[in-house]
Order: structure tokens, then C-alpha cells, then sequence
């Protein structure tokens, strides 16, 4: 069969079993059995392709139908301006999370080496790119799980920035010690009720301990708020993203507990509330 041919086929059947990106999850797929970039085929859509790439990309296809995540299938995704490898231990990156790294070198690039730490670093994705933009930062990133501190320390070693972040395993500040200028959190913000309502290639096949908070979706924040104000530097920075909906109930609890101030909401670019940002009093 050609490249034409096959892509148009297995686009049809993607996008009868639901999957909204179906022709690009074929191309992306397509590349990755190829091992090659996807300009090459789609500028050749009469390429040939023989029995072994087929059958190999035929099961990438069935795992895709199960709804398994592409990032999932190939083992990389690209964040901010490098690849990163993930696996079901960790969760898939989204482009939403560049904005707390947008508002974090807003920051810390008006600081002398700023010291960072990235709560709940999962695959490592806002420590590193933290650290690739912000060479003489001293950055430090958690994680509870030691199968995604794995990931993450794998992640650093690839691109080269294993000298510029400290790893720990623990739970929220448990393994840090000192003061710093910024905090940074991507955390679980999925309520119970929400949970059970997530798509198929979510709630199937990323890890619950990296998306379900609790009962009201908001736990992991009031623990990150109150904590944090013994680990911020006066005039230090805590920000985390949220999910759309809870910027109202973040924001009172920030404004609850009364040692933060210039408390902000940043919007991502599809305009949806993203990134909750308050300096410490």
C-alpha cells in the first residue's frame, strides 16, 4: 500500500471510533514507525510501504483505538522547546503548562540565581525548562512517586540539565530544606465526581495519583498554600495551575490565609483561568 492510501484509511477508523485528531495521530504514528520525519511522507504520498512497517503500524493503530495516548504509544512529547520521554508513570504534558513556566522566568529573571522548586515535577517538564532557560538557578523538583522522579532524572540526563536540578523524593515540602524564591506546581486538580467522567484515554491510562485531588478537587491546594509560607523567601512567589473552574476557590483560600499579596490569575491562550500566582507578604 501507499501513503496515501493508508492514511486515509486508518484516519476513517480513527475517526469512527471518536478520536477528534484522527488524521494527525495517523501522521504522527505513521512518522514514528517510519522513523522518520512526517514532511518526508506527505511530501511523497505515493510511498510505498512493505508488510513489516505495515504490520508494525497496524498495531500501533489498534493501541490507538483502544485510546491509549499517542504520547503514550511512542514514549516522547514535546514540551516548551525539547522532547521528553514519558510513560504511563508520569502525565502527558499539555501546552497549558508552558504558561506557569512563562510567568516563572517573568520572575526569576529578575533574580541573582534564583532558588526554584517544582512541586510534583511528575516528568520533570517545568524544572526543566526552568532550568534550560535559567542556567544559574538553583532548582530543586519533588515528586512522591520514585517511578516518575525516574522519568524525570532520565529526562535531565538526555537533555543535559542533570547538574542544574536536585531531584527528591517526598511528599509536597517533606525532602526540601531552605527558603525559595519561587514555588511552581502543576498539581492533581481532578475532583472525585470529575474523575469518573474523564475521557477514556485519560482516566484509562494516566496515572489517578497525578490527576485525582480528592473529593473537591481543591485539597492538593490548601495543603500547597498554607505550607508554603514556611518555604518562601519574603516577597517570594508560589504559583500553580489550576483547572478553569477553580479559580474562585483557589483564590479564596489564598486570600484566606492573609500572607500573600498582587495574588493574580493568568489566562492561557485559549482564554480559560490557567496559572494562580501570589507574592508572600
Amino acid at each position: 500500500m501507499i501513503v496515501r492510501e493508508i492514511l486515509n484509511e486508518v484516519t476513517r477508523r480513527l475517526e469512527a471510533a471518536g478520536v477528534e485528531t484522527a488524521r494527525l495521530d495517523a501522521e504522527v504514528l505513521l512518522a514514528f514507525c517510519l522513523k522518520c520525519d512526517r514532511l518526508e511522507f506527505l511530501k511523497n504520498p505515493d510511498l510505498k510501504i512493505n508488510k513489516n512497517k505495515l504490520s508494525r503500524y497496524a498495531k500501533l493503530i489498534e493501541r490507538r483505538l483502544e485510546y491509549e495516548p499517542v504520547a503514550y504509544i511512542t514514549g516522547r512529547k514535546e514540551f516548551w522547546s525539547f522532547t521528553l520521554e514519558v510513560n504511563k508513570d508520569v502525565l502527558i504534558p499539555r501546552p497549558d503548562t508552558e504558561i506557569i513556566v512563562e510567568e516563572a522566568l517573568a520572575i526569576g529573571k529578575k533574580i541573582i540565581a534564583p532558588r526554584i522548586v517544582d512541586i510534583g515535577t511528575g516528568s520533570g517538564a517545568i524544572a526543566l525548562a526552568l532550568a534550560k532557560e535559567l542556567p544559574e538557578a538553583e532548582i530543586t523538583a519533588t515528586d512522591i512517586s520514585p517511578a516518575a522522579l525516574k522519568i524525570a532524572k532520565k529526562n535531565a540526563r538526555n537533555l543535559k540539565l542533570e547538574k542544574n536540578i536536585e531531584f527528591f523524593k517526598g511528599d509536597l515540602f517533606a525532602p526540601v530544606k531552605g527558603l525559595f524564591d519561587i514555588i511552581a506546581s502543576n498539581p492533581p486538580y481532578i475532583s472525585a465526581a470529575e474523575y469518573e467522567n474523564l475521557p477514556h484515554g485519560v482516566k484509562d491510562f494516566e496515572p489517578q495519583i497525578a490527576l485525582l485531588a480528592g473529593q473537591t478537587g481543591v485539597e492538593f491546594y490548601e495543603k500547597l498554600i498554607y505550607q508554603s509560607k514556611n518555604h518562601l523567601k519574603k516577597d517570594g512567589w508560589l504559583l500553580m495551575e489550576i483547572g478553569a473552574p477553580q479559580a474562585e476557590k483557589i483564590l479564596d483560600i489564598m486570600k484566606e490565609c492573609a500572607f500573600f499579596e498582587n495574588i493574580d490569575v493568568r489566562r492561557d491562550y485559549a482564554g480559560h483561568d490557567r496559572v494562580i500566582k501570589g507574592r508572600k507578604i
